[in-house]
């Protein structure tokens, strides 16, 4: 449930994988792709000792000159340079497309096993952890990975082979060399002890506040009309805000670990290079090496200060898509939703609910010992204030929530029996957020009904009066609609959910209102689509507008949790109980916009927005 208000600490996040966790899965994903693992570290490490033969063939230049053995002893050491360089730049060219091809064999091997599993996930975890929780892993962590395999796990792996190597050619030259290199280890392995410590935290948190951040976006952009309605801008304005300057603040946190890690790296280039140049000197003076010998090694050692800069910063990458990477492996990881345990299956569209209770925070019941029983093919009204507790009645009732307490039977097999899947099968919820997905139009009503052909398509949309909008577009059918593409109003998004419903052909259809995002003339059309969507089958509606529910064959009246009247539109009005004043106070209402409106602007006879919810 995420309200208007939640704060990021009361929704339960998605788990994060352990470190564990994190490696394991990595190596079970490098298992299936042995030889592409052994072919590019092989070419790698050839080009990386290609590579190296540059300084002693300089140094040996060196040697060359200050023996004045002439210009021609220089033409062989300068051809094989040239050698030198051009097999190196080709191996390092097909070492970095294999190191490439194999990360995003396997990036698309984590994003296919996360949507996987997401799919999968028990609805009512979903809706706990947020939205936003959800969306933000399967967006910017994925492309938080994307980009450090894109970039910088090829730097990367020619940088750490790169400094292996040069070490090995440093203590081939003469061991001492190696050993004035090793003293800048110390400084270098001190300072990223210090940046680990501090900067793992940092990026895991950020990840958890842009999810955070994520998700208000959602609440906030998604619920704009009922932000408005109950004025509650500042107070989603005050939350985005906060939100936003918690996820900028541990940017700039992460930021200035960034800039003291750095300082410290050059410092120990200084002390390595110093204790480098004076190892040279020395070792020169007396006579245990050349001076071109000398030159090779203080080459080697500079040419290592780009290779551990750039390991000791992709550090930084590493550790923003190693929290990532967590993030999506820890989802891929929760066990999926139970299958069915029977083999039963509903023998009609009959709702049984018993001694019904649920809530979202302990101690706070939502619905309390709810007890409802509707008939194969009755439409049922579910009226009461905000907050009365019909959407999530609805929700439990479609399996989106397990129920806190009590039993639930669908067409009189209990949902514990059916199973998630079976739940599916028999009741299908439309709400008023719903989905256009990106594609053609016919593929968009194919979700309901894979094998659905053409002409069964079409008469989904007519029976709910969508076909003319339909064969309307520019290329009828086969219009790619959703992002990218022809995008439909409010009104024909709605059709598309509707026409959904009767390719799905469930036994009971819950709509929870459905029609409020629409306004007061698409309402109208939706409401009646929705009527001839209900036809022959159970309806639950979740009434936004008190003219929707005096069309049902039956209201019910929820206040604080509990059925408190039932019966029909006229029964309840003539009872004068909770739903006459309801209705009254909508009737009121309508008096007064009509004495304001003006002649001529066409009144809307049936209203928009009630007091009902």
């Amino acid at each position: 449930m995420s309200g208007t208000g939640t704060r990021p600490t009361d929704r339960a996040l998605l788990p994060t994988a352990t470190g564990t966790e994190s490696l394991a899965a990595f190596r079970a994903m490098l298992r299936g792709h042995r030889l592409l693992t052994f072919a590019a570290v092989t070419v790698l490490v050839a080009g990386t000792a290609i590579g190296l033969l540059t300084a002693p063939l300089l140094g040996h230049i060196v040697d060359l000159v200050v023996e004045r053995r002439g210009s021609q002893a220089l033409t062989l050491p300068l051809v094989l340079l040239v050698v030198v360089a051009l097999a190196r730049g080709a191996t390092a060219a097909i070492g970095s497309s294999l190191v490439a091809r194999l990360g995003e064999t396997v990036l698309a091997a984590v994003r296919e096993q996360f949507i996987e599993r997401a799919l999968r996930l028990p609805l009512d975890r979903v809706e706990a952890a947020g939205s936003g929780d959800l969306v933000s892993r399967v967006t910017s962590d994925v492309s938080m990975i994307a980009k450090s395999v894109r970039q910088a796990l090829p730097e990367f792996t020619r940088s750490a082979l790169t400094i292996v190597l040069t070490l090995v050619g440093l203590a081939v030259l003469d061991w001492r060399f190696l050993l004035a290199a090793l003293l800048a280890m110390p400084v270098q392995v001190l300072s990223v002890r210090w940046y680990l410590r501090r900067a793992a935290p940092v990026y895991a948190e950020h990840r958890v506040a842009t999810g955070a951040l994520q998700h208000q976006l959602l609440d906030s952009i998604g619920g704009v009309r009922t932000v408005s309605a109950f004025r509650l801008n500042s107070t989603h304005a005050a939350l985005l805000e906060g939100r936003s300057a918690s996820a900028r603040d541990l940017a700039l946190r992460g930021l200035h670990i960034v800039t003291g890690f750095f300082s410290r790296l050059n410092l120990g280039e200084f002390i390595g290079l110093a204790a480098m140049l004076g190892t040279g000197f020395l070792l020169v003076d007396s006579g245990s090496v050349s001076i071109g010998t000398a030159t090779a090694a203080a080459l080697y050692f500079h040419s290592l200060f780009n290779p551990i800069n750039a390991t000791l910063f992709l550090i930084d990458d590493a550790q923003s898509a190693g929290a990532s990477f967590a993030r999506l492996i820890g989802v891929s990881n929760l066990p999926a939703e139970s299958a069915e345990k029977g083999g039963s299956a509903p023998v009609d569209g009959a709702v049984k609910v018993t001694a019904l209770s649920h809530e979202y925070v302990a101690g706070r019941p939502v619905l309390r010992d709810v007890d409802l029983e509707v008939r194969t093919g009755e439409r049922v009204a579910l009226v009461g204030a905000s907050g009365a507790g019909k959407t999530t009645l609805a929700k439990v009732i479609a399996g989106v929530h397990t129920p806190g307490s009590g039993s639930i039977a669908l067409g009189g097999v209990d949902v514990r029996e059916l199973g998630p899947a079976g739940v599916r099968r028999a009741v299908t919820l439309i709400s008023q957020e719903v989905h256009v997905f990106a594609g053609p139009l016919a593929e968009d009503l194919r979700l309901a009904r894979p094998e659905a052909t053409d002409e069964e398509l079409r008469a989904a949309l007519a029976r709910v009066r969508a076909l003319e909008w339909a064969d309307a577009l520019p290329d009828g059918l086969a219009t790619v609609v959703g992002e990218g593409g022809h995008r439909l109003t409010v009104t024909q998004a709605q059709h598309l959910a509707l026409a959904r419903l009767v390719l799905a052909d469930p036994p009971i259809a819950i709509l929870d209102e459905a029609t409020a995002d629409a306004g007061s003339a698409g309402a109208r059309v939706l409401e009646e689509a929705a009527l001839r969507a209900l036809e022959g089958r159970t309806g639950l509606v979740v009434a936004h507008r008190l003219p929707q529910a005096a069309t049902a064959d039956r209201v019910v009246v929820l206040d604080q949790g509990r059925i408190v009247e039932t019966g029909t539109h006229d029964e309840l009005v003539a009872a004068g109980g909770r739903y006459a004043a309801l209705w009254e106070a909508w009737s009121d209402s309508r008096r007064e916009s009509a004495d304001d409106e003006a002649p001529g602007k066409g009144l809307d006879p049936v209203g928009s927005a009630t007091p009902a919810g």
